[in-house]
């Protein structure tokens, strides 16, 4: 079973997040998509070809989206099956959060690294595995 296929998105902390995202625009040219809730990279994988993005993105600092985690950041991995990934990482007794999101886009579930970062895996949806 291949567990991560790539990096989904990289999320962090922001005290003013308006401020931090033109300051990466203006020295970094890290400029945001249209839709204003980050910065999406596109790539293409070079064993399928298949297209890709990986979303950089800030939250509000007093978010409760990384909790229980304590570090200011949390990163998104791409898998290719959730509910397989999930029951080994169980069997191998990794802390799995029980809750799961499902949207059109993709399945969402958590799982805590031994440093007690928060980690965000994603089953990207069929449509989506192409973009």
């Amino acid at each position: 079973m291949r567990r991560v296929t790539g990096i989904g998105g990289i999320f962090f902390k922001a005290r003013n997040s308006a401020a931090l995202y033109a300051w990466y625009e203006k020295h970094l040219g890290i400029a945001r998509e249209p839709h204003g809730e980050g910065a999406a990279f596109r790539w293409r994988d070079c064993d399928t070809g298949d297209e890709g993005m990986t979303v950089w993105s800030l939250f509000p600092s007093d978010t409760r989206y990384f909790d229980p985690s304590r570090s200011p950041f949390m990163i998104n991995y791409r898998v290719q099956n959730l509910d397989e990934l999930l029951s080994a990482l169980r069997a191998e007794g990794v802390d799995v959060d029980p809750r799961r999101e499902d949207y059109d886009y993709g399945r969402f579930a958590w799982i805590m690294d031994p440093e007690g970062n928060r980690i965000e895996l994603w089953e990207p949806s069929e449509s989506r595995q192409t973009t």
